[in-house]
C-alpha cells in the first residue's frame, strides 16, 4: 500500500512538469474579432468577456487552478474544443454564410440554457447569466445576422 502511495504521489508531482500552452495571445483582438466587426453595447461586451471569451476567442483568463496537472490538461481541452467550434477572435475570416449560422447557433445555444456549459458555471460564478443578461446577448446576436443578411 505504501509503495501505491508513493507511486501515486510521484506520478502527480511528475505530471506537474507537462503543461499544455496557454490560450494568450500576445496581441489584443484586433479586427477580424466579433466584436469590432459588430460593436455590442457596453452590458453585452461585459458579458462576452467573462462568459464566452475564455474558450471561445484568443484571450482566455485562467483560474489559479489551472496551473495544477491534470486541470490544465482539462480546461486545455474545453478551449481548444471552444475555440474550433466558434473563435470570436477570428470571426470575421468565416465567410459570411458560417457568421450568420455561428451566431444563429448561439442563439439557440443562449436559449436552451447549453451555454455557457454547466461545468463552467460551475467554476466560474461570473459566467451565470441573467435573463436579462441572455436576452442582450440574444438581441446583439440577432442584430448582428440582420447585418449580415445585408450584405
Amino acid at each position: 500500500m505504501k509503495t501505491v502511495l508513493l507511486i501515486a504521489v510521484a506520478a502527480l508531482v511528475g505530471i506537474q512538469f507537462f503543461r499544455p500552452a496557454k490560450n494568450l495571445s500576445s496581441t489584443p483582438p484586433g479586427p477580424d474579432d466579433v466584436m469590432a466587426l459588430h460593436p455590442p453595447s457596453p452590458e453585452v461586451r461585459d458579458v462576452l468577456t467573462r462568459a464566452c471569451y475564455d474558450c471561445h476567442s484568443n484571450h482566455t483568463r485562467y483560474p489559479w487552478y489551472a496551473e495544477v496537472q491534470p486541470v490544465a490538461w482539462w480546461l486545455d481541452h474545453h478551449i481548444r474544443e471552444g475555440k474550433a467550434h466558434l473563435n470570436f477572435s477570428k470571426f470575421g475570416t468565416y465567410d459570411l454564410r458560417r457568421q450568420r449560422h455561428k451566431l444563429e447557433e448561439l442563439v439557440g445555444e443562449l436559449e436552451d440554457d447549453e451555454m455557457p456549459l454547466k461545468s463552467y458555471r460551475l467554476t466560474h460564478a461570473d459566467a451565470r447569466l441573467t435573463p436579462a443578461e441572455v436576452a442582450a446577448l440574444i438581441a446583439w446576436a440577432e442584430e448582428a445576422q440582420d447585418a449580415l443578411a445585408d450584405r
